[in-house]
């Protein structure tokens, strides 16, 4: 679990709800029309931004920002270090059994071991890496729609209650609590906005470039142990995907 992403969320809405209670009748600032129109409009109006499968598909790819975690880039070299030993002393096909901590470099070393050519392993592996970078950011942009238009239908929202306050002043004593109404719609937008779907697609985009990168060092290894390069050799090439202040620590022993 992402307890970043967790503990802000639920830290932001605890401090929201907190004021609310402290403040007064917390049953004040429930409107069950209003959440129709905010939640449900929201949704409808972000469908109709993108094909039914792509808006269904964002659901699943939501669940990225709250459980993901990625291997270590530590890890990840060293196992790869490892690996490229293996295939130098005793051949790629010696890897043919061996377990692989991603789909993806499994994928890459079962093509080695079927023998492609070096043309045909990275076309495919780049190919899978585009197409999983569009459909993470595909999810943040779905909830990057939806963190657009739940103000706007907050306002929309506000507008149908002033609407109805105006249209019936006859009683003033009324006034007050419907326009109270009318602006919870304002309050349901910007909070399902900038506390749920803009927060959520920022941590989809973190979450593309992150897998993006990883995969890319995945290729670059994958590639070099097919072409049967030194392991320390290739240990140094993938130690530039480390930020600066690592790249010079003294690297786990994986084997030479």
């Amino acid at each position: 679990m992402d307890l970043a992403t967790i503990v802000g969320l639920i830290g932001a809405l605890g401090i929201i709800l907190a004021a609310i209670v402290l403040g007064g009748d917390p049953n004040s600032f429930i409107d069950v029309p209003s959440v129709l129109i905010v939640l449900v409009g929201s949704l409808f109006v972000v469908m109709a931004k993108f094909s039914l499968g792509q808006f269904l598909g964002a659901v699943k790819v939501a669940a990225r920002a709250f459980a993901f975690k990625l291997p270590s880039t530590e890890d990840t070299i060293a196992e790869l270090v490892e690996i490229a030993g293996i295939a130098r002393k005793e051949g790629v096909l010696a890897l043919e059994s061996r377990e692989f901590s991603s789909p993806f470099l499994k994928k890459g070393m079962q093509l080695l071991i079927d023998g492609q050519s070096a043309e045909t392993v990275q076309e495919l592996l780049n190919k899978e890496r585009m197409l999983t970078n569009q459909e993470n950011k595909l999810g943040a942009k779905i909830f990057r729609a939806l963190g657009d238009v739940a103000p706007a239908m907050g306002m929309i929202g506000t507008l149908v209650g002033l609407v109805q306050m105006l249209a019936n002043m006859s009683d003033p004593a009324a006034i007050g609590p419907a326009m109270a109404v009318a602006l919870l719609t304002t309050l349901y937008g910007a909070m399902i906005a900038n506390m749920f779907a803009l927060p959520v697609a920022d941590k989809l985009d973190l979450r593309a470039g992150d897998e993006s990168q990883n995969q890319a060092l995945l290729i670059d290894a994958i590639l070099s142990i097919q072409e049967g390069r030194n392991p320390r050799i290739i240990e140094q090439m993938l130690r530039a995907y480390l930020p600066t202040a690592k790249r010079d620590l003294p690297a786990p022993d994986a084997g030479a």
